[in-house]
């Protein structure tokens, strides 16, 4: 019997569980329903900024194609919202009339940007009317609205300190625009980062043209352009930012309506177990933005410190290429398979990477203990486990800065700005667990005057983290004669996340060419 699946929402994560889903459909075990509210089918949410500064093109952000997917056998219903979720029928009733049948249902309806409480703007999160001149650059129209600025040699506000919004905000500088990034906190990043490498971090914004004011608290935005548009950040301290386009970059908020509004249990997210079902209910799971997995078990100690939603592409592919095997395996008739299949391993501490023109940064773990702070460094220190140690190295004038923090010689957490090759290597051995070297300088020498060429790098390692592939894989497409990123991209899935990695899969590519001339 043909097992109903429905996905609601259709952007990068549900593509993929789509995309592990097509060899089912194709068999005639899957009928798959596929709902997006979107007009577009899924692309690359990551690289809006991108698409908005000309750096890409829509369709280079294009993750799926909907009549493919027609004529593969995958109802596709575009443009269309859930408007509720019957449980007991086991039906979603969407906007166009029609109320499709399912037996597992898929929650991937993502996350959607939080719009700040601030006079003049919409604070209702589900329904946020913003004015013209705001853009919380989430879609492709967004795009359209900072590329008109960029083009424009506007001054763009930028309001948030996080990762996006300084990628951002360095693109959009380096197009022409006047760029101000306004937040609230001593320094970028403040969730993140310690002070030093904020410090450091803020400098360099600013030596690549980005305006910054810190330790601002917004209140309201003025609309006096002449087309009464967006004209101001007004401040706590009756301070103005002027600018022609505000963006907003205060973090997203997973979509649960749609899960509360049919009794399911959520937290930050939709609740889940370690396969990704809805607690209680075995007909419905949950993937990506939306989905916290955090089981039902109280004496689960994987879940005692599990976080919310990370947020990040990567975790959510992983989680819909396991959920399409155990669906595939139910729809085959293995239930008893689909229960031994290992459940999802737990995801590893996340690394924040910017890789800008002229900046580069990288920071994981817990970086907040300075090296004399020795209430921190031995707050840990119990049953035999070994203190905390901190090595912290700067150079202000320069814009770099390096503070690594381990434990018994293990990493548990870093800072590197302006270090490209160190921060690259402590990335390196943060996710592999393994141990420093005894002299830590010599990882600060990796960015010397003397390191003028590529330093020698584990072959094996994960050159792409969103999509978890190695170097050695990049290699071996590369060497099957793929010649771009796009052809790697298309064979591996390498770059097809944050795009942070670009530059690294073209190294890879040139050095194949290189030794093939020589």
């Amino acid at each position: 019997m043909t097992e109903r699946i429905v996905v609601v929402g259709f952007g990068p994560v549900a593509a993929r569980l789509i995309d592990e889903l097509l060899p089912a459909v194709r068999g005639g075990l899957v009928e798959l329903t596929v709902v997006g509210e979107e007009a577009e089918a899924a692309y690359n949410r990551v690289l809006v900024a991108d698409l908005g500064v000309g750096r890409t093109t829509a369709g280079a952000m294009a993750l799926a194609d909907a009549a493919a997917l027609v004529a593969d056998g995958v109802d596709v219903r575009l443009g269309t919202r859930v408007r509720r979720v019957d449980r007991a029928r086991q039906r979603v009733l969407l906007s166009d009339g029609s109320s499709p049948g399912y037996d597992r249902l898929v929650f991937a309806t993502g996350s959607r940007p939080v719009i700040p409480n601030l006079t003049g703007l919409n604070p209702d999160p589900a329904a946020p009317v913003l004015p013209a001149g705001v853009t919380a650059l989430r879609d492709l129209a967004d795009a359209s609205a900072l590329q008109a600025a960029v083009a424009g040699g506007k001054r763009v506000v930028v309001l948030g300190g996080g990762v996006l919004g300084l990628e951002t905000a360095l693109a959009a500088a380096e197009e022409g625009a006047a760029v101000t990034v306004v937040h609230n906190g001593p320094h970028p990043l403040g969730r993140n980062m310690d002070r030093g490498g904020g410090a450091v971090l803020a400098a360099s914004l600013r030596n690549c043209g980005v305006k910054v004011a810190g330790n601002a608290r917004s209140v309201a935005v003025e609309h006096n352009a002449p087309d009464g548009g967006f004209s101001a950040l007004l401040l706590e301290d009756g301070a103005a930012i002027d600018g022609e386009l505000l963006v907003l970059s205060c973090g997203v908020r997973p979509r649960t309506e749609l899960a509360e509004g049919c009794g399911l249990s959520t937290a930050a997210g939709i609740l889940v177990d370690h396969r990704l079902r809805a607690h209680h209910e075995p007909h419905i799971f949950a993937i990506g933005d939306c989905a916290e997995v955090r089981c039902p078990d109280p004496d689960c100690l994987d879940c005692r410190s599990a976080r919310g939603p990370s947020g990040l592409v990567g975790p959510g592919w992983r989680q819909a290429e396991w959920l399409a095997e155990y669906l595939t395996l139910l729809a085959s008739g293995s239930p008893a398979g689909a229960e031994t299949l290992p459940p999802l391993p737990a995801e590893q501490p996340g690394v924040l990477v910017l890789k800008a023109r002229g900046l580069t940064m990288a920071v994981a773990g817990d970086v907040s203990a300075d090296p004399w702070d020795e209430e921190a460094l031995t707050a840990g220190a119990v049953g035999g486990r070994a203190r905390l140690q901190v090595a912290q190295w700067a150079d202000p004038e320069q814009g770099r800065y390096v503070k690594i923090s381990t434990r018994a010689g293990v990493l548990e957490g870093l800072v590197a700005v302006g270090m490209p090759r160190t921060g690259a290597e402590l990335v390196q051995l943060f996710e592999r667990g393994a141990e420093l070297p005894a002299d830590r300088s010599l990882l600060l020498r990796l960015d010397g005057p003397d390191q003028a060429a590529p330093t020698a790098t584990d072959p094996d390692r994960t050159v792409c983290r969103c999509a978890g592939v190695s170097g050695t894989s990049i290699a071996a497409a590369v060497s099957s004669g793929c010649g771009t990123v796009a052809e790697v991209s298309a064979s591996t899935r390498a770059g097809t996340g944050c795009g942070g990695c670009h530059e690294d899969i073209k190294g890879l590519i040139e050095k194949h060419f290189q030794g093939a001339v020589a």
